[in-house]
């Protein structure tokens, strides 16, 4: 048997993760709406956009705009893939960046157009320059159980990527389920081996729900002994390089699960569902979440 924590973290991927493969533009103002709303919820921690280009991914083209009228709650994460967005997000003041990295070489490919050695190497000197400048680094490990074009990806293969981030002295590795393919058993055992081997690094679990099985892989990740997740309010998600993969795992149905079993996240479940019901009229589909559809039917 296992002993279940008394607390857990929830990093809200909503305003960037969620709507990054978004077919309808959001504007600034509604985007704003939305992140203070998830603020007022009782998130603490948020990643509130991405400083790419605007040609390949037009929903975050306001990304300066966003980062400078956010109010600071918490640590608040923007997603930069390149020297170029390292310089933009700093510009902008933002004090805890994110990069990324497929473990799969043929996703990093149509992702950023790079193998994985190839991006490896271009954020190592970046990850060094950010650390002098006590800037919080968080690597976002992509494809870290399946690759849409590969196929299952090697345990080994996923660690061996995390311990060079964790040599070049990254706060946080947050191991995502990109594809939504994992089993709970693949949950546990990858997690344990992570847990074990890098002890001192905030370790998160991501997963997308293609299959249904998001909270089922949480509580895995849980005994395996991880107590950070990222999730996405209303489900909203996908990633527009990884054919087949639906949304992130809702917040509202991760909240729900953990407040059940008693784990503490200091998020408001009614409020965070009204951050939901800002959103929802600016994006394509209607969020069918199984805790926002109880919400609404009980209003």
């Amino acid at each position: 048997m296992f002993s279940l924590p008394n607390n857990a973290t929830i990093i809200e991927v909503g305003p960037r993760d969620g709507l990054q493969n978004e077919g309808k533009l959001v504007s600034t103002e509604n985007k704003l709406e939305f992140i203070t709303a998830l603020q007022n919820a009782g998130i603490q921690e948020m990643e509130l956009t991405s400083f790419v280009s605007p040609k390949w991914v037009p929903q975050m083209a306001d990304a300066k705009e966003i980062v400078a009228q956010t109010k600071k709650v918490g640590r608040q994460f923007v997603l930069t893939p390149n020297e170029r967005g390292v310089s933009a997000a700093l510009e902008s003041g933002a004090t805890s960046l994110a990069v990324f990295v497929g473990v799969s070489n043929t996703f990093n490919k149509k992702n950023i157009n790079k193998t994985t050695a190839e991006s490896m190497a271009a954020l190592q000197p970046l990850i060094y320059d950010l650390k002098k400048q006590g800037i919080f680094v968080r690597a976002c490990i992509s494809t870290a159980f399946y690759c849409p074009f590969e196929g299952a990806v090697a345990p080994e293969a996923t660690l061996s990527l995390c311990r060079q981030f964790v040599e070049w002295g990254v706060d946080e590795l947050s191991v995502a389920d990109t594809i939504g393919m994992a089993t709970p058993k693949e949950s546990y055992a990858l997690f344990t081996q992570l847990v074990e081997a890098f002890p001192n690094v905030l370790m998160t679990a991501h997963f997308h729900d293609t299959r249904r099985m998001a909270l089922a892989n949480i509580t895995a990740a849980i005994q395996a002994g991880v107590t950070r997740f990222d999730s996405s309010a209303g489900g909203l998600g996908g990633c527009p390089f990884a054919p087949g993969a639906t949304g992130n795992v809702a917040t509202e149905d991760v909240v729900n699960m953990l407040h059940q079993m008693a784990i503490h996240t200091g998020i408001d479940l009614d409020l965070l569902c009204k951050a939901i019901e800002k959103i929802e009229p600016h994006v394509s589909n209607p969020v069918t979440t199984g805790m926002y559809t109880l919400y609404k039917n009980k209003g």
